[in-house]
């Protein structure tokens, strides 16, 4: 490997070549990069970690009464005596006989505990405004809320749509609908109106909870137009809540249609704060959250109460070491994504957590935000995306490192596989190489994470998510279902039931059997459409959907691992991978780069970099893995909850007109893209 073409952290590059050899054809995946960097937590750290070793053998040796401990860190009306009913795969029913409220879990306990006057919320606007809001407060917003939903007619079961910025409200009006019952769809914010009424139309729903704008990199953003335009004609929706968000001189312009919209301090504010919370049944129904999908009919998945509620609960616990008493926590995600869900509202709230909530972008107002507000607030555990990692990468060290960031003693990620190199990054210019980093797997369809290390336990490992969390189960399968062998890569499946899982799709039972359980039917696994390999240790690494697989002269190389020896080069700070047409090797690789820092001001000098990246990969990974072309590009095009759009990036390598951009975050991210692209030829 050439030393002086890639990262050399203080802990030693230790990425090396792994010999791939003649294809066989038997192998899911070709296994490329070899990773043996390992961090074990410090003593003190282990010392006082909430989940010990010994979990996985005793959650092993009795996965009911380890579920049953777990779930008992809640408060239930109604003690269940049946943990699991598993007579009807893949039909789970999950402490089905006893009965909880949700929102008296995540509010009032806490309250009635003495923790009143602890900080749940310290809410960050964008434009600088700031709320911290109480326990007790919170219980009392909640409270209002839930009036105004029960004086509006809506009860038990009724599906309330909420298309909200990051504001208080989003999450007061989330645990007003589980406090009433009520089956809540969130819509992130940036959605078309197309979008929001393909959603509203399916879930058949009654109230739509939404604001005047948004703020959205330092200039107001129209949202209530977007939801009249939605609603042209909507058929089941009666009232439409308006929160005041942008407010000012826009609020007395913003349509209201008699009869059917409000005002949410009209009707809210007045309500009592007093509301007594019902029971419901464990299974009963909690939200619908509808994937992002780019073709064909949005998947509303479903999750229940009790089950989705305990597993979040406790993976929140357990992957990030909660203290509750001295902990701030901050998720960076929307609620309008799973992560937000389970990660911003249900899991930390029921664990009594003091977190942040940022409404805006990272850069506004300017490139140092996050870490500004990491300083002021104390943020002890802080999870964010790998793009968003990259993003910062891109920006350049001198950043983070103008910042107290001290206080963070532990780091997470989520949403997609990071590079190694990323993580070390991570590692290095945020936790100040000390504070362990948990890189967590799992989907809006498992509810809660499924894999990843445990901070005061595992040795981590940079890249790999390395196993299933206590009471859980993972394998790594070939195409008949067989597990693989160490260093070998193949489909992750989930082969045991699991307290969050999805009790399928909204109105389409049937779909969501033939989408994730018929793939492997036989052996009765939940196939998770990703690909994974295991490395001679048995630890997990994730290689992304199994949809970016590219085929090279009839080696089955992932995009991931491909981007990962691009980015652990200096100049690099994201790469996206294709596989596009090639008459001689079936396929061929083609890579999307952004360059770091001052890299990417050298102009005529890029032909250099990019020779210096062909002869990087083959170095790192092997010669099969070197990319046909190398494209320097200003930005790539991501999905708002952060993901590379590969499907695009091919029409681009192949030379087609570019399809739908319409899911992208910036719909400009394409034209820009192919500016670039055909000045630099020119």
């Amino acid at each position: 490997m050439a030393e002086d073409s890639r990262t050399t952290a203080p802990d030693g590059p230790r990425i090396t070549l792994q010999d791939v050899g003649p294809h066989d054809g038997g192998h899911v995946f070709d296994n490329l990069l070899h990773e043996t960097r390992t961090f074990p937590p410090s003593d003190a750290f282990a010392a006082q970690a909430n989940l010990g070793a010994e979990a996985y053998e005793r959650a092993a040796a009795d996965p009911e009464t380890f579920w049953a401990e777990q779930a008992r860190h809640l408060s239930w009306a109604t003690p269940f005596t049946e943990v699991l009913d598993w007579s009807n795969p893949p039909h789970a029913r999950w402490f089905g006989d006893g009965t909880l409220n949700v929102a008296y879990n995540c509010v009032d306990r806490h309250v009635e505990s003495g923790h009143g006057s602890q900080i749940a919320l310290h809410w960050v606007g964008e434009p600088g405004d700031t709320r911290d809001i109480s326990y007790a407060e919170l219980k009392d917003e909640v409270s209002r809320a839930a009036n105004a939903l029960a004086s509006l007619g809506l009860v038990a079961g009724d599906r309330v749509v909420i298309q909200l910025p990051m504001i208080p409200e989003a999450v007061i009006s989330m645990l007003a609908c589980a406090r009433l019952g009520l089956v809540h769809s969130v819509v992130f914010g940036g959605f078309s109106p197309a979008a929001l009424r393909a959603r509203v139309d399916d879930a058949e729903a009654r109230l739509v909870i939404t604001s005047d704008g948004q703020y959205r990199r330092g200039a107001s953003a129209p949202m209530k137009a977007n939801v009249d335009e939605a609603l042209e004609g909507a058929s089941t929706v009666e009232h439409v809540l308006v929160v005041e968000r942008v407010g000012g001189a826009t609020t007395d312009l913003v349509p209201m249609t008699e009869g059917r919209d409000l005002w949410w301090h009209d009707l809210v504010d007045s309500q009592s704060a007093s509301h007594e919370p019902e029971a419901f049944p464990a299974e009963h129904p909690l939200f619908i959250l509808y994937t992002s999908g780019t073709t064909g009919k949005p998947k509303g998945i479903l999750h229940t109460s009790g089950g989705y509620l305990t597993q979040t609960s406790y993976t929140h616990r357990s992957v990030f070491d909660l203290k509750p008493d001295t902990d701030v926590y901050w998720c960076g995600a929307d609620v309008g994504w799973i992560t937000g869900h389970s990660y911003i509202v249900y899991g930390p709230l029921a664990n009594r957590v003091t977190q942040v909530m940022y409404e805006g972008t990272p850069n506004t107002p300017h490139e140092g935000r996050h870490f500004e507000i990491i300083e002021k607030y104390g943020v002890t555990i802080y999870y964010i995306a790998p793009t968003l990692i990259r993003t910062f990468m891109k920006w350049g060290d001198q950043i983070p490192n103008a910042y107290d960031l001290s206080s963070l003693r532990v780091l997470g990620s989520v949403g997609e596989p990071i590079n190694p190199e990323a993580w070390m990054w991570y590692r290095t210019n945020i936790g100040g190489g000390r504070a362990p980093i948990v890189d967590t797997w799992w989907q809006t369809e498992t509810g809660a994470i499924m894999v990843a290390p445990l901070p005061g336990v595992t040795a981590t490992k940079p890249g790999s998510a390395q196993r299933a969390l206590p009471g859980l189960s993972v394998q790594v399968v070939d195409e008949q279902g067989g597990r693989v062998e160490p260093g070998e890569g193949g489909y992750l499946v989930i082969d045991k039931p699991w307290p969050a899982m999805s009790r399928g799709i909204w109105g389409d039972p049937e779909r969501a059997k033939e989408v994730y359980w018929d793939r492997f039917a036989e052996q009765g696994y939940y196939f998770a459409g990703d690909g994974a390999k295991y490395d001679e240790q048995g630890d997990i690494w994730l290689l992304g959907r199994v949809d970016d697989v590219m085929n090279i002269s009839g080696h089955r190389i992932s995009t991931m691992e491909v981007e990962s020896a691009l980015v652990s080069h200096l100049a690099v700070a994201e790469a996206a991978v294709v596989g596009a047409a090639d008459e001689t090797t079936g396929q061929a690789i083609v890579a999307f780069v952004i360059l770091r820092g001052a890299s990417d001001t050298l102009g005529a000098d890029q032909d250099a970099i990019v020779a210096g990246l062909m002869k990087h990969v083959a170095a790192e990974i092997g010669p099969i893995a070197k990319p046909k072309r190398i494209l320097v590009v200003p930005e790539l095009p991501k999905t708002r909850s952060g993901k590379i759009m590969r499907r695009l990036l091919r029409d681009v390598a192949e030379n087609r007109s570019v399809g739908d951009t319409a899911t992208l975050a910036d719909t400009s991210a394409m034209r820009v893209i192919t500016e670039s692209l055909r000045g630099r030829e020119n």
